[in-house]
């Protein structure tokens, strides 16, 4: 009855809007300002939007951040009824 390429308009895409699609077209990465721009062409930083890392204290702590390339690999089997047993 109808033929749906007729009704898109020419040049229009029937796909997702993407950065490789589309005249300047800018998506963005969601990462938000952290300041503002003058009229001068510098930016300034407001403290209140950087982000600040809350990093426990780790003293005496026994893991480290890093595995040797020595440590021995362990290879384990794992079965459906192994899962069954524990539960």
């Amino acid at each position: 009855m109808f033929n749906i390429t007729k009704l898109i308009p020419r040049g229009a895409f029937r796909e997702p809007m993407i950065r490789k699609r589309g005249h300047n077209y800018y998506k963005g990465t969601r990462v938000g300002s952290t300041g503002s721009h003058t009229k001068h062409g510098q930016y300034i930083i407001d403290q209140s939007k950087v982000r600040k890392y809350v990093v426990p204290d780790l003293e005496g702590f026994e893991l480290t951040p890093y595995v040797s390339h020595r440590t021995p690999r362990i290879w384990q089997t794992c079965k459906a009824e192994d899962f069954l047993k524990s539960a």
